[in-house]
């Protein structure tokens, strides 16, 4: 398959290489599931046994969720939860301030809610800092509250849950983030990290917080149950609260594989029914016009979301999110726009002080390493996963405070991040951390900048080295320009819900001609691809037309191309037809 692709870079400064794929097992996949070549080729590509193909292009939660009690500390979190529903207990919530803690704490909000539990929520603003605090707790301790429920947070909240415990709290954590070997003397610890856990289920690993929650309530539903307490009760529907689940599974970035794609693919039917009025009203106001898909999800409403954490009001994406009123969703959702747009603003300010700072002097070591004192917290990780994209580096980009620097980092293949953060947290050099393994978030003394800085520029030499390092793109499969059809898109689409550890399918159109290009909207180009044998396939690529690639395909020069790019449906304007959507391409 890889005959012809030789190793000089693309255009777009990248190298092509396919995916490895066992031919064998690609046919076996074709002829058990009746899937065209390409299709059976993705898949076997993506590590999929034959004997999963089904679960994977149909994934079902009945087969996909284990019993709940599967994961350590499950049964004692939903006995007490059941128990503090039951005798109507006060329950506190603390939360965090992204999209997956948005959506994890208003799942479990909801469902206390439809029990006849009204809970008290604490979601910190990032002054406060991440997690759980002495400050959530004592206005807790003011409302009479002694059982709280963390989620998102807590794996590591030594200090805080000591005191907690000493002021006579019961707590219950409900968490994927990694653990330590110790875990906090409290109440119940729910989370498939943590060291202990040795369940038949490898991929619960993969599951956002929002996930552990909602496996968490059909655990204390089935108590409730068996309890008899909806024979005076009316039980809640658990499936409606999926598109809240879907959510936040896929902006926190989790692998979709498993049970998150029964999540994701069933969250996103309950979405299109528009149950959930602050949903509907995020929906309305962020212009999505057809039923929303994971992408709508990932690039429209998170960061929305996530704008009112990073630069708004904390609280008010689970406040939208549990809104019963219309008209109070309308504004809570037009203000998330007003947010985003500040969030966009700031964004631009410190991206482009980053680039100036790494540009204007030649750097040590095999990262982007910046910091600057006026640079607001709520963008650092945002600007530095546009680092991470524009230099193909490990990037830590740090907001130096009155009291601390706060830092957040975004990861390539091949550096483990929350590694990184855990070693630096053992020698010293930061107060605080964690992570996963492309993305973590951390704290330390500004006198200790440089030694962090050195650390982590050694810590990656010596898992990357000093050569530069070319981007890679992988490409899952060739196709000709007359097999680019309508049905062929609709059988891709059996591999979605597309995101983290399944991307959207990559493919490789060879010796095509750049037809009638043109500059369309903000930079875009679009044209046509037309093929030696005839035939044309209507093309675009996005924010390209400044850059080597976008003034070629404007000026081709009758030459032909390699171009690599994705196929998806056009259905705009009623049309049923297929487009290509250009991300690469090489002069033949």
């Amino acid at each position: 398959m890889s005959e012809g692709l030789d190793t000089d870079k693309s255009l777009g400064g990248n190298l092509w290489r396919f995916r490895p794929v066992d031919e064998r097992q690609t046919e076996l996949i074709s002829q058990r599931y009746n899937l065209p070549y390409l299709v059976a080729q993705i898949i076997s590509s993506r590590g999929i046994p034959v004997d999963s193909v089904l679960s994977f292009i149909d994934p079902k939660l009945q087969t996909l969720m284990p019993d709940p009690y599967c994961l350590k500390d499950m049964k004692i979190a939903a006995q007490r939860l059941a128990k503090a529903i039951s005798t109507s207990e006060k329950i506190g919530i603390i939360g965090d301030y992204d999209v997956d803690g948005a959506t994890s704490t208003s799942v479990l909000r909801k469902f206390l809610e439809a029990n006849g539990i009204i809970p008290s929520v604490h979601i910190p603003e990032r002054e406060e800092g991440y997690g759980p605090s002495r400050q959530a707790f004592d206005e807790f301790k003011v409302q009479g509250i002694n059982l709280v429920v963390t989620v998102d947070c807590g794996t590591t909240a030594f200090d805080v849950f000591d005191y907690a415990v000493s002021e006579g709290f019961e707590v219950i954590v409900l968490d994927h983030h990694e653990a330590e070997v110790m875990l906090p003397k409290v109440c119940a610890v729910v989370n498939p990290k943590r060291l202990d856990e040795q369940n038949d289920y490898d991929y619960l690993k993969y599951m956002a917080a929002v996930g552990v929650v909602f496996m968490t309530i059909v655990a204390i539903n089935r108590e409730l149950r068996q309890t008899g307490f909806y024979q005076t009760h009316t039980e809640p529907k658990l499936m409606d609260m999926l598109d809240l689940v879907a959510l936040g599974t896929v902006c926190d970035v989790v692998p979709l594989l498993g049970l998150n794609r029964a999540f994701v693919r069933q969250g996103l039917k309950v979405m299109s029914l528009r149950r959930n009025i602050g949903l509907k009203a995020l929906i309305d106001s962020s212009g999505i016009s057809e039923a929303p898909e994971a992408f709508h999800l990932g690039y429209v409403l998170g960061p929305r979301i996530n704008a009112c954490g990073r630069v708004g009001e904390a609280a008010l994406g689970n406040r939208l999110l549990c809104s019963h009123n219309e008209q109070e969703a309308a504004l809570l959702a037009a203000k998330l726009n007003d947010f985003n747009a500040q969030r966009k603003e700031i964004e631009g300010y410190v991206l482009l002080k980053a680039i100036e700072m790494l540009e204007s002097q030649p750097q040590e070591y095999p990262i982007a390493f910046v910091a600057g004192h006026d640079w607001h917290q709520g963008v650092i990780g945002i600007v530095a996963g546009k680092l991470k994209e524009r230099y193909n580096l490990p990037s830590f980009v740090m907001s130096v405070e009155a009291d601390e620097v706060k830092g957040s980092a975004r990861s390539i293949p091949g550096v483990d991040l929350g590694a990184l953060v855990m070693a630096a947290k053992e020698k010293g050099l930061l107060t605080k951390g964690g992570g996963h393994t492309m993305a973590a978030g951390f704290s330390l003394e500004e006198s200790k900048l440089e030694d962090f800085r050195r650390f982590a520029g050694e810590y990656v030499r010596d898992r990357l080295g000093d050569e530069d390092i070319t981007p890679i793109i992988e490409l899952d499969g060739q196709l000709d320009l007359a097999g680019a059809t309508v049905s062929l898109a609709d059988k891709l689409a059996l591999l979605e819900p597309y995101g983290a550890g399944n991307s959207e399918p990559r493919l490789l159109l060879r010796r095509v001609r750049i037809n009638k290009p043109s500059i369309v909207g903000s930079g875009h180009i679009r044209c046509f691809l037309g093929g030696d044998n005839g035939g044309s396939l209507k093309a675009m690529a996005f924010r390209i037309a400044d850059t080597e690639l976008g003034k070629t395909l404007l000026n081709p020069s009758g030459s032909l191309f390699d171009v690599v790019g994705i196929l998806r449906k056009d259905n705009w304007q009623g049309r049923n037809s297929v487009q290509f959507m250009i991300e690469d391409a090489k002069r033949i």
